[in-house]
């Protein structure tokens, strides 16, 4: 099956940028394009996309606005903001994820159109084959409207402890916490991170599939709604207990021992993993190798498998796994990919996961 996309921005140039790069995708059709978000919602009511590549500055209906109006109308479509690199526009961008966006991605600013063509012909490949196989999974299962939904409310689903287990047997508590998120995850975090006490003891380690600047913008927003500090993880800098340590965009990020065997943050340039970077794999295989069996990680919603291999590693050694239920999650793969696997010790709902955390540390 193809992904129908509207293309949606107030600029000719970008507009020719986006669809010529779409049209080189066999598994993708172009259905139409719109300058201004007025457009855009006549359009999508008519042209029925699956999905719409949205700019968020443009006249008659902003992004933002264009996003109230698809969830007041109950319109079936995703959307994947095409925001510009600025601090600005990420800023925006995070209200564009909490309004209903399923992702983001970054305008490539280079005075080369070419050049353009080739960061973004990397980028929407990457969304859109991941896109595609959701459709086709929610297609087989039965489902249909938009991959993006209303996670359930909480007392519908229950706790589930896995029958592999070993949580009553763990002797130690946890001296961190990893957790790997991806489509779906501001919006999460914003709901789960707030849960979490601002005295916790440990340090939490994030990954969250973000482009450059824009996790700078998540830090700062997730930050304004915790009791825990919440930052944008720098090289070199000591780990401390009650902080969030959220992986930059477009980086890798690992812990490491520094003197006394204090722990620090190093961030690289290290190639990208499961085509992405900073990658939930890259992360958990470190924390494996620094804490050992006093080690919880957190596999929340997200396209792909990112964070199924570094759960693997982590689970010889001792560490328990936690994994989002389906009902919760934007989009049902990486936590799936653990829950299959048999990794996962805990499923639990995301108005639920904070309480399961705490009962590992």
């Amino acid at each position: 099956m193809k992904v129908k996309v509207l293309v949606v921005d107030d600029t000719i140039f970008y507009r020719k940028i986006l669809c010529d790069v779409l049209a080189g995708f066999p598994f993708v059709e172009v259905v139409g394009t719109a300058n201004n978000g007025e457009i855009a919602l006549s359009r999508i009511r008519t042209l029925k996309p699956d999905i719409l590549t949205l700019d968020v500055e443009m006249p008659n209906k902003n992004g933002l606005q264009v996003l109230s109006a698809i969830q007041a109308e109950g319109l079936a479509v995703d959307c994947l903001m095409v925001s510009s690199k600025t601090v600005t526009g990420s800023a925006i961008t995070m209200q564009a994820l909490e309004l209903g966006a399923i992702d983001c991605i970054a305008k490539p600013d280079d005075a080369d159109a070419e050049a353009n063509k080739r960061v973004l012909a990397v980028q929407l490949g990457s969304f859109l084959a991941s896109y595609q196989r959701q459709l086709e999974f929610r297609e087989k299962s039965g489902k249909k409207g938009p991959i993006a939904r209303i996670a359930q409310p909480a007392a519908k689903v229950e706790v589930e402890v896995r029958p592999e287990s070993r949580m009553g047997q763990r002797p130690e508590r946890s001296q961190v916490i990893a957790i790997g998120i991806s489509t779906g995850g501001p919006n999460a975090l914003a709901r789960f991170l707030p849960q979490l006490p601002a005295d916790i003891g440990v340090p939490i380690l994030l990954v969250q599939h973000m482009p450059p600047v824009f996790t700078q913008s998540l830090a700062k927003s997730l930050d304004g709604k915790c009791a825990l500090t919440v930052k944008e993880a720098v090289d070199g800098e000591a780990v401390q207990r009650n902080t969030v340590y959220i992986a930059p965009g477009g980086k890798q990020m690992k812990v490491g021992s520094g003197v006394a065997m204090a722990k620090i943050i190093r961030i690289t340039d290290d190639p990208p993993e499961n085509n992405c970077r900073p990658a939930v794999d890259y992360l958990f295989r470190s924390v494996a190798r620094e804490y050992g069996s006093k080690t919880t990680c957190v596999v929340m919603t997200g396209m792909g498998s990112d964070g199924k291999l570094g759960c693997m590693v982590c689970k010889a050694g001792g560490a328990v796994v936690l994994a989002q239920h389906e009902a919760s999650c934007v989009v049902y793969g990486m936590p799936k990919a653990v829950v299959d696997a048999g990794l996962a010790d805990v499923v639990a709902p995301l108005d639920k996961l904070a309480a399961e955390i705490m009962k590992t540390v």
